[in-house]
């Protein structure tokens, strides 16, 4: 059953690659749903199939077998520009070399937007300003985007994908890299911007512990099975205590949190 303000769900979905006549199903039987103004992670465990999740989502790849509806439309019927007024990804692959400047950067944005020429009109300046001054990054603007540092690039990269201006943001582990600090301040950027403008955003994480902490919901692929709730109910359901097929790794409910056993 869709949630109120669904922004992207999915219905008995399977995953995987096909090669020739050989099918190599990573995961199956995966139901999702993914609501207007809220942050959802999405964890697991190496190997489990997260970034072909996203992929999936994301139209990169297409699904073994059943649906995907982004704003009520099946996700196959959309066309490329179609696709990127509606979705903004946000990868963690290096970027190209290029002496672009941070605005420049987050100007990118505006392309599925912009004339043949691609230049920028008033509203596409306002929105590339607006999403550097909800990432704090407005500082940045005419700095080389090399030589800012990685936190601060991630927050660049988010605020490119809000001046695409799309209802869902969907984010490759966004806190790779990242100190512990950086890891917060990102995690409370983006628990600020679903709060605050609305927006759908999902993101894969390693980091299980702060997942816990700051998303309003959690998808967990584990044990062949992919299940979402509130950290609250994932916690009381006991989903955790099977993440990791390792008796040194338990979760401990009243900490809300994985310990490592000596």
């Amino acid at each position: 059953m869709e949630k109120q303000g669904t922004i992207l769900s999915a219905k008995d979905l399977s995953i995987g690659y096909t090669y020739g006549k050989n099918t190599n199903v990573i995961a199956s039987d995966i139901t999702l749903n993914l609501a207007q103004g809220s942050l959802t992670a999405l964890i697991g465990a190496n190997g489990i199939g997260k970034s072909t999740l996203l992929r999936t989502l994301t139209g990169i790849q297409p699904p073994l077998q059943g649906s995907i509806f982004l704003n009520n439309k099946d996700l196959a019927a959309y066309s490329q520009k179609e696709l990127a007024h509606n979705l903004s990804i946000v990868l963690t692959e290096s970027l190209p070399p290029s002496n672009l400047t941070v605005f420049e950067l987050v100007a990118l944005g505006r392309q599925p937007y912009t004339n043949w020429l691609g230049s920028l009109s008033e509203e596409d300046h306002e929105l590339v300003e607006k999403a550097l001054e909800l990432t704090q990054t407005a500082p940045l603007a005419q700095k080389k985007h090399h030589e800012i540092s990685d936190g601060q690039l991630q927050k660049v990269l988010i605020a490119r994908a809000l001046a695409q201006d799309t209802p869902l943001i969907i984010l490759d582990e966004p806190t790779t890299h990242l100190d512990l600090l950086h890891k917060v301040n990102l995690l409370r950027l983006l628990k600020k911007l679903a709060l605050e403008t609305g927006k759908c955003i999902l993101y894969s994480t390693h980091d299980l512990d702060l997942a816990l902490q700051m998303s309003d919901e959690i998808i967990v692929m584990a044990n062949g099975n992919t299940i979402q709730d509130s950290p609250k109910n994932l916690i009381e359901q006991k989903v955790f205590d099977t993440l990791f097929n390792d008796p040194g790794i338990i979760f401990d409910a009243e900490k809300g949190g994985f310990v490592i056993q000596p």
